[in-house]
């Protein structure tokens, strides 16, 4: 087991209650950043569901899993924490859920889609990544993943006066970031992930037989406005998520 993977599994032991409540329970902050913002590009980038066989990456607690399912797809789904899915099986009871992680695909069948709900950017090595995925993955199938905007993460906030404010920095400088979080009991922790330029991930899709079909930079729903206006304003004019459709050849 590689160290990214130890470190995911002890920091969604730590808040794998606290992201279910974040994204299940209306307009609380997380509810901009994934119902909002990220999840409306890649549903748009998923299209019509109805009857595919997708495979959820990553599957978390469950939520996008059920979405789907209500859609009409057939789904299965693994996830690599324990205390994650263990909510997802209670959220889904009829569906196939696995422990499991992206360097090492719990299924053998293979499907019309796999779709990653902001869950590649734990993950460092992609060649091995895009391999599973090619294990998993009908010839044509299509690969949806969402991330971290590489233009987003290389940003750091500067005070200038009374105000703070965002800056590029260090583009170029690929490797592990960290961002806040909360844990089940609301204290602060930091998260992980990792940062790539855009020539190395369209580089890395290309290497390993897929050809890119489709992207989306996240915007946020227009009724965000109203709920995160702060938040709307400033996603609307900067990025923060993004989202790639690609295709095995």
């Amino acid at each position: 087991m590689k160290q990214e993977e130890k470190e995911a599994i002890k920091q969604y032991a730590l808040s794998a209650e606290a992201y279910h409540h974040w994204r299940t329970k209306k307009y609380p902050q997380g509810w901009f950043y994934n119902e909002l913002l990220e999840m409306p590009a890649t549903l748009k980038l998923l299209g019509n569901v109805k009857n595919k066989k997708i495979l959820d990456f990553g599957c978390g607690s469950g939520i996008l899993s059920k979405l789907l399912t209500k859609k009409g797809a057939k789904i299965k789904g693994f996830d690599i924490s324990k205390e994650m899915l263990d909510i997802a099986k209670k959220e889904n009871p009829k569906l196939d859920l696995k422990l499991g992680s992206g360097y090492n695909i719990p299924f053998k069948e293979k499907f019309d889609i796999v779709v990653a709900s902001l869950v590649v950017h734990y993950l460092k090595d992609w060649n091995k990544m895009f391999k599973e995925v090619s294990k998993v993955l009908k010839k044509g199938g299509y690969f949806i993943f969402s991330t971290g905007n590489p233009v987003a993460e290389a940003k750091k906030k500067i005070k200038i006066g009374n105000k703070q404010i965002s800056v590029l920095d260090n583009y170029f400088k690929e490797g592990k970031i960290y961002g806040p979080w909360k844990d089940n009991k609301g204290k602060s922790i930091k998260m992980f992930s990792y940062h790539q330029t855009y020539e190395t991930i369209i580089k890395t899709i290309i290497k390993n037989n897929f050809e890119i079909v489709d992207y989306k930079d996240c915007l946020p729903l227009k009724k965000a406005k109203k709920l995160f206006p702060k938040d709307y304003a400033k996603y609307s004019k900067t990025p923060f998520f993004c989202v790639w459709k690609v295709k095995l050849k």
